[in-house]
Parts: C-alpha cells; structure tokens; sequence
C-alpha cells in the first residue's frame, strides 16, 4: 500500500523569472491561465504549487509520463486524473489523492486503496473582529462537547489553534467523501487525544463520531508543519461498501515531507513555449490583501 505526504513553502517562495516561466510551461494551458487571473502573488503561488505538486504526484507514483497528464476538474472544483490511464496492472490498488492549501504551504496526500481528504489551516487572529465576537459567528460548525474543548484550551491562541484544528479534522473528511457546502458540519464530532501535538511526529488517535455514532471507518492523521499551520488527513474505505483497514494494521502515520522547488520540477517536462507575459503580469501583482498581511504577520 502506497502513502505519499507532501508539502510545499508557498509562502516563502520568491521564485525568480526563470522559475516563474518554467512553471507555467509545466502545466496545462487552461490552469496557467486560471492562475494567471488571481489578483495576488500568495494566491497565484499556491495554486501554482498545487498544480505541480498533482502532477508530481502522478508522474512519479502513477507512473504516467509529464506529458500524457490530463487532470481535470470535478463540478465542486476537486481535481482529478481524466480517463483513457495509462497505468499498468501490475501497479497495486487504486490511488486516491487531495490537496489543500492555505497560510503558507500547499500540501497534498495521497494513499492507495483508501478514499484521502487533506486539509491544511493556519492559526491566525480574526482580521475584522474579536475571538469570541469569531466564535460566535461560527457556533453553528461545531458541537456543544468541541466548543467546551476549543474554548478550555487556554489563552486566546491556544483557543483558536484548538478552533483551527477542529476545522481541519472537518473539512479532511468533506474533502475525502466528496460533499461539498452542504454537509451539516455538525452531524461529526472529533474526540481529541490527551497527548498533545507537537512537531515532527504525527498522530492517528483522534476520532471521530458521525451522527452520535463513533465511527470505525475512518482514520484521521494529524501533524504540525510548524508552530501555526495544523494537517488533518482523513482516511476512509475506498467505496461504500468497503471499510477501512483497522489502524493497528497500517504503518505508522507518516509526516509531511517538504519540498524544495527543484524537487518539485524534478520529473516535469514543458507543455507549452515560453511565455515571457506572463512573468511580467506576475510581477505587477501585489502580495496579498493588506489585512490578510496584517493578520499573517501578527501571530
């Protein structure tokens, strides 16, 4: 059984002319000009790095060559491989991969023979308002037992690390069954272990219970990237029908593995011709919104 965790520093990156451009020669046209059109550098190098972290993936995993990659885009956005698959037989049980990107990193997971979701949050303080006045707003996402956890966690950001963690443990499992906006976040209710979470290692004793049921089904990975972005990967059968191999017969959980740029271009081979355009709209944009770089520099 194949696991893949991967990680890519969206944030930092500052990638010269040269990177910029070869990027955008290694994936399709249609999502180099989809990321073309985001208003701010943060968001165009996070989808940047999504895309060739996917690609990545399917080269040097699935074993289909750069160029023959034809990812598309399901109805609510999820990114998937589009048929005829050049993948031998030989090559073990179904891959299912996910992405996620937010605060500084973009991050995808991948496991065969179990349906992944991924998601990745960065603990920040709320830009337009207080933590309880955020709290309130978002009471309906959360059960009364994870608001007692979220909101005895400690200090103010101890509480919303404990907010954001629950969060990601949700949308892992959204983003694993495919559901989309209108899931009742409620009907699931994480149970957090007491071992607290800490850098490098990665957990897989959190549960999860769905409609007041705990359920067996799904296993639920979780790691720090670094003191402020928590992961949460869900793992579950690969169809309905199906349940999930008990944990105790899995390796163990592995950490998120961080990419350099030149690793992650490593197997890419250019689609299309240079576009020296497209290095100079990149240039003009801004960062990010002024609050959101207020709020990323105050935590």
């Amino acid at each position: 059984m194949g696991s893949v965790r991967w990680a890519f520093r969206c944030g930092s990156w500052t990638p010269s002319r040269s990177d910029w451009l070869l990027a955008a020669r290694c994936i399709q046209p249609e999502e180099k000009d989809r990321i073309g059109q985001f208003v701010f550098t943060k968001d165009a190098k996070s989808a940047m790095a999504g895309r060739l972290l996917l690609r990545r993936f399917v080269c040097e995993k699935m074993g289909i060559p750069w160029s023959e990659i034809r990812l598309e885009r399901s109805p609510r956005g999820k990114p998937y491989l589009a048929a005829p698959l050049k993948v031998s037989s030989d090559s073990g049980p179904a891959w299912s991969f996910n992405l996620s990107h937010q605060g500084d990193y973009a991050v995808l997971a991948a496991e065969q023979g179990m349906q992944v979701g991924v998601d990745i949050m960065k603990t920040t303080m709320p830009g337009s308002s207080s933590v309880p006045e955020f709290f309130r707003i978002m009471t309906r996402q959360f059960t009364a037992y994870e608001w007692s956890i979220i909101q005895s966690a400690g200090s103010e950001h101890q509480q919303l690390a404990a907010f954001y963690r629950h969060w990601a443990l949700k949308e892992s499992f959204i983003k694993a069954i495919g559901t989309g906006l209108g899931f009742n976040l409620q009907r699931v209710e994480f149970h957090l272990p007491t071992e607290p979470l800490t850098q490098p290692r990665a957990l897989r004793q959190t549960k999860m219970h769905l409609d007041e049921e705990q359920e067996e089904d799904w296993i639920f990975e979780e790691s720090l990237l670094d003191a402020d972005h928590h992961v949460a990967v869900a793992l579950g059968p690969a169809d309905k029908l199906g349940s999930a191999p008990p944990p105790s017969s899995l390796p163990p959980p592995s950490t998120f593995t961080l990419l350099s740029f030149s690793e992650l271009v490593a197997s890419a081979s250019p689609l299309t011709e240079e576009d020296s355009a497209y290095w100079e709209s990149f240039k003009m944009k801004a960062e990010a919104p002024s609050r959101q770089s207020d709020a990323d520099t105050s935590t």
